[in-house]
């Protein structure tokens, strides 16, 4: 890699924590209570929704209770994205008469998004709406990654608190979170992106005369408007030539921003990131590369303030950095490597000449392997599945990164909330593991961790890979889900099993070469969106509870410290080894044995 690489990787994480520590501190004070007074001006506009909304604010729930409040507003928002994409074409702000979406995408779409998963089917520019990107989509983005902060911020209580029945109140959590962070952030990164060239207009698509016509296939459309599958479930295709390029428009600067903030992911247009509408400018690129991980981890700074020890957020910051580097490292030398195939298919006219430049499918020249490697990386250790080259299209062990950095939970920084909280699961099980090596019932921050954390702690952990595995085998053995693979062997088995991957742990993202827009893949991976996202959430919730009912053990002799460079690397390890023990099998039938195949090993 030149030097150029080195300093726009170490350029980026300087920025990343730079940034992230005031902002960490920042929501610290908002979800204590104690907003700065640069925006307490916003106070009588909180006090407001309470009013309309019938509120109180000093209702201390209990963790059943929050756990209700967030499943009851997922549901409602779910049924509210289903009705938009069914109505579609009869609302207004649809100028392009973009027909209604059949129901087993809108189901699927409806969950994408209420789960902040935000996996698409779908083509953008070519399916929704601009009332349906905007009030269902775009307003997803927010409520969807509120309520995962509101999660993060009940479990910080259950460490804080002493003996108390409640861990605060979902409705605030999730108000201040949204209202204090979210919205002031994405209209800040939304007038900078117009100002790079980011399209933000309700104007129809236009259109541009081709100077030369274009002969090319195309899905062919049904009476529903809707593409034909045939018996397969591949789209039927029909010859088109093509006078005119027509250049779609909408209001995307206000989705991309919160879809990158709110580790959303969701692309205004059908490549997503890789759009020059999208993404036009390397500030562009750079300032959405921040944005996906720069709230998580904040977070983690948010956490050590909270709990009043900031060297416990520092332990988790570190640990997630420590895996960052490491697999991002590999990625970019894969990617920069190249395809050793081109030598032996005598397509290089000498040994240094392999790929020269490295492995540049599907990646845009704009940005370049670093910043296509470095994107791939930071979407799938947050939950976000936004892209700006195309994961297919990475060499095997380029293209293994992000989908095992999605199978590692997506604690790496994470999504806003879900990956703090995800971590600090795996944090709970590492200092079990190290009570049983001494002997002694293990503490985490002044809490005696028991059998009850330890159960909902291994459902946490649990439920997302038996959701990715099942689905995936279920996919390869039926016929519904062999019929969307568009490439032979193990790399179709990939495209598999990263889209099962993506959808049981919330990211987003996709191999492309899986066609998903199916009544099977549109419900199977609906489902595994759902169960990913609450089957995680409910057992946080009740670990918060548990805590904070207990009480707070003063450290001792026996104590494990979590702050110290011993307890990052327990941490590092137990989230390393629970990830290869789960899916060594399935990646060594997938990209590990893709990589034997292209560099010869027989």
């Amino acid at each position: 890699m030149t030097a150029n690489g080195y300093l726009q990787l170490a350029f980026y994480l300087v920025a990343l924590i730079g940034l992230g520590w005031p902002l960490g501190l920042y929501m610290a004070r908002v979800y204590q209570d104690q907003p700065p007074v640069f925006v307490r001006w916003l106070r009588p506009v909180e006090r407001g929704i309470y009013r309309v909304c019938g509120v109180k604010s000093d209702d201390d729930m209990p963790w059943t209770r929050y756990a209700f409040a967030v499943l009851a507003f997922n549901l409602v928002g779910f049924l509210a994205v289903y009705a938009l994409q069914r109505l579609q074409v009869w609302l207004p702000l649809n100028p392009e008469n973009l027909a209604a979406t059949t129901a087993d995408l809108a189901f699927n779409t409806a969950v994408s998004f209420a789960t902040n998963t935000n996996w698409q089917s779908y083509g953008g520019e070519t399916t929704m709406s601009y009332l349906t990107q905007m009030l269902g989509l775009t307003v997803q983005n927010f409520v969807s990654a509120a309520s995962g902060m509101a999660v993060l911020v009940a479990l910080m209580r259950g460490f804080v608190r002493r003996e108390a029945s409640g861990i605060g109140n979902f409705w605030v959590d999730m108000v201040r979170s949204t209202l204090y962070i979210l919205l002031p952030l994405s209209i800040a990164l939304s007038i900078v992106l117009v100002g790079q060239g980011v399209v933000q207009n309700f104007a129809p698509y236009v259109k541009a005369d081709l100077v030369q016509a274009v002969e090319y296939e195309q899905p062919k459309l049904g009476a529903d408007g809707q593409p034909m599958n045939d018996a397969e479930g591949k789209p039927v295709m029909e010859k088109a030539t093509a006078t005119e390029q027509t250049i779609a428009v909408g209001p995307a600067a206000s989705q991309v921003a919160i879809k990158q903030l709110g580790t959303n992911g969701g692309g205004f247009f059908n490549v997503n990131s890789a759009h020059p509408l999208e993404n036009p400018t390397p500030l562009s690129n750079i300032l959405e590369l921040l944005s996906i991980l720069l709230i998580p981890a904040a977070l983690c700074f948010t956490f050590g303030k909270f709990v009043g020890d900031m060297r416990q957020g520092g332990a988790i910051l570190a640990a997630m950095t420590i895996i960052f580097v490491a697999l991002l490292a590999l990625c970019v030398g894969a990617e920069q490597a190249g395809n050793p195939m081109f030598d032996r298919l005598g397509l290089a006219t000498q040994a240094s000449d392999i790929q020269a430049g490295g492995n540049m499918e599907g990646k845009d020249t704009r940005f370049g392997i670093v910043n296509s490697a470095l994107w791939a990386t930071a979407t799938t250790a947050a939950s976000n599945g936004s892209v700006n080259a195309m994961h297919d299209s990475f060499t095997p062990l380029g293209g293994l990164v992000p989908m095992w950095m999605i199978q590692l939970g997506e604690v790496i920084y994470g999504g806003v909330g879900s990956g703090l909280y995800g971590m600090i699961v795996f944090a709970i099980v590492g200092v079990f593991i190290a009570g049983l090596m001494i002997g002694r019932t293990p503490e985490y921050m002044g809490k005696k961790i028991e059998a009850f954390e330890m159960k909902m702690a291994a459902v946490a952990i649990l439920i997302p890979p038996l959701v990715v595995l099942v689905g995936t085998a279920l996919a390869v053995l039926l016929e519904a889900g062999k019929a969307g693979i568009a490439n032979p062997g193990a790399h179709g088995f990939s495209e598999i099993l990263y889209a099962f991957s993506s959808a049981g742990n919330n990211n987003g993202s996709a191999f492309a070469g899986l066609s998903a827009n199916t009544p099977f893949y549109n419900v199977a991976l609906g489902f595994a969106m759902l169960l990913a996202r609450y089957w995680l959430m409910v057992p946080v919730l009740a670990i918060a509870g548990a805590l904070a009912a207990k009480k707070i053990i003063p450290p001792s002799a026996g104590t494990l410290p979590t702050h110290t460079p011993l307890f990052v690397v327990l941490l590092v390890g137990t989230v390393i080894v629970v990830g290869a023990l789960t899916f060594l099998p399935a990646l060594a039938l997938g990209p590990i044995v893709e990589h034997l195949q292209m560099v010869g090993v027989r």
